[in-house]
């Protein structure tokens, strides 16, 4: 495959007017006269029967035609299957390893970060449940840090044009056959846009649909694989590519504020490529049906809304403060999320006792804890938020899950960091790597992110995943995990 590097910026190739795109307009036009012509027809005949006064007979055939018109309607309009082909995660250049040791020693040679606030990074690292292996952009690295415009850029660069090369090259697609780019991308929004810089890197379609998601925090991977599942019920026969990240080099904080410094001991560099599609041939090569997704969100309310913020402490520094009540907030909105998801994939054993569990506690003994429905019944893989080992622990602790589903989330934790939106993938990737995956299970994507919000995305795998241990960001790893004192906190 010729290097994706190299390919030409020709500008006659952007003005015009790509074949694929006239013939899904030769599609729709030739669908939308087909409707009008069967309506103009069965109105004739049924005029025609009056006038003759007809027997009866034909007037039911009508009828008959008419519903067999509107239920082939309903089928064809139906929207597509949305498949994941694969994805590409990103496995960072030796050179950005951050054991703690550098890190600490960097941050005592920084004028800004007072002994208190190095001893309580000490203690977050200590803590955290993160290895020495984690990875920061080489602007990081530097004394001081490099966080101006030019160096987030940079970084783009490092970490989204290797995924979409590696993607590009496992699917053997080409950069034209793409019809959808979403970049999500929550502290960094330059102009031109992420998707901008990935369209004249690649020299994209002109006709490309391109979204940058800001803002958006942990979630918003799962929040775009929504909104690229919403894109493709429009827009048939399409491939659409999803890449997930976060920019690190300008959210540094360099202040010495507590609540602001846990961003700076728990992020680290990670990205994900993911192509979805619903063309007809999918089906038979993708590792994945798009099962469901569901959003929710606690933005509505002060105190949810505040629990995650970015703002300047009391000298003018901008960072990220995570409050005290965040876990208390992250359940609410957890609990709301899956309640509705719940509610649509649950047995029915398990809605029955759920609901019965409510209304006893409710009307006969308020003292009894409220039955918490069991999602192993029908989803046996879950990637949780990797946002500390206390979160993860919560979680599973509230969904009723064992030590085997938290790990993927904890080994990922431990051997990336929290990498924010891009970390579901390396989970999945875990997983894949170890072989678990078979034809057949669920997968269930959790994020969840600063607003606040839940996104929830399940996924049916439809064939056999083997080798990839042998490739992906944990080829070189694998065989050392699970690591024991990870999962039992140590």
């Amino acid at each position: 495959m010729e290097s994706l590097s190299k390919l030409s910026h020709d500008p006659l190739v952007h003005t015009t007017l790509p074949s694929t795109l006239m013939s899904k307009h030769l599609h729709l036009t030739f669908l939308e006269l087909l409707r009008f012509s069967t309506v103009i027809l069965l109105t004739s005949i049924e005029t025609l029967f009056i006038l003759q006064q007809w027997k009866p007979f034909f007037h039911f055939l009508f009828l008959s035609s008419f519903i067999l018109f509107f239920i082939l309607k309903t089928f064809l309009s139906k929207p597509p299957s949305v498949y994941l082909v694969d994805f590409s995660c990103l496995k960072p250049p030796s050179f950005c390893r951050v054991p703690f040791s550098s890190f600490l020693e960097n941050s005592s040679m920084f004028e800004f970060h007072d002994a208190e606030s190095l001893s309580f990074m000490t203690k977050i690292l200590t803590s955290s449940g993160l290895s020495q292996e984690t990875y920061f952009p080489p602007a990081l690295h530097y004394i001081p840090p490099k966080t101006q415009q030019r160096d987030s850029i940079k970084e783009v660069h490092m970490v989204l044009f290797p995924v979409m090369e590696d993607l590009l090259s496992k699917t053997k697609l080409s950069p034209r056959d793409i019809d959808i780019l979403i970049v999500n991308c929550s502290g960094f929004c330059p102009t031109p846009s992420l998707t901008s810089i990935i369209i004249n890197k690649y020299s994209m379609r002109s006709d490309i649909k391109s979204y940058t998601l800001s803002g958006m925090g942990c979630s918003a991977s799962a929040l775009a694989i929504d909104m690229a599942q919403n894109l493709l019920k429009i827009h048939r026969n399409s491939h659409a590519i999803v890449l997930s990240t976060e920019i690190l080099s300008n959210g540094f904080y360099s202040g010495n504020d507590r609540s602001k410094l846990l961003l700076n001991c728990l992020f680290r560099t990670g990205s994900a490529a993911i192509l979805l599609s619903n063309t007809k041939e999918a089906k038979e090569y993708s590792k994945y049906k798009l099962l469901r997704t569901l959003r929710t969100q606690r933005a509505f309310e002060d105190k949810a809304y505040h629990s995650a913020f970015r703002e300047e402490d009391s000298e003018g520094k901008l960072g990220f403060t995570l409050k005290r009540d965040l876990l208390q907030v992250a359940g609410e909105t957890l609990k709301s999320n899956i309640m509705v998801l719940g509610s649509s994939m649950l047995p029915l054993s398990e809605k029955v006792w759920h609901g019965v569990s409510i209304f006893w506690k409710k009307f006969i003994d308020k003292s009894i804890e409220i039955y918490v429905p069991n999602f192993k019944t029908v989803i046996q893989h879950f990637c949780l938020p990797t946002s500390g080992r206390p979160v993860i622990r919560e979680i599973a602790k509230g969904l009723k899950l064992g030590d085997r589903d938290m790990e993927p989330a904890l080994m990922t934790l431990h051997r990336f960091g929290n990498q924010s939106s891009s970390a579901l993938w390396y989970e999945l990737a875990y997983l894949e790597a170890k072989e678990r995956v078979n034809k057949g299970d669920k997968v269930w994507q959790l994020g969840m992110g600063s607003g606040p919000k839940c996104n929830s995305v399940v996924w049916e795998c439809i064939r056999p995943i083997i080798g990839e241990s042998k490739r992906g960001p944990w080829a070189d790893c694998i065989c050392q995990y699970p690591i024991m004192a990870v999962d039992h906190g140590i």
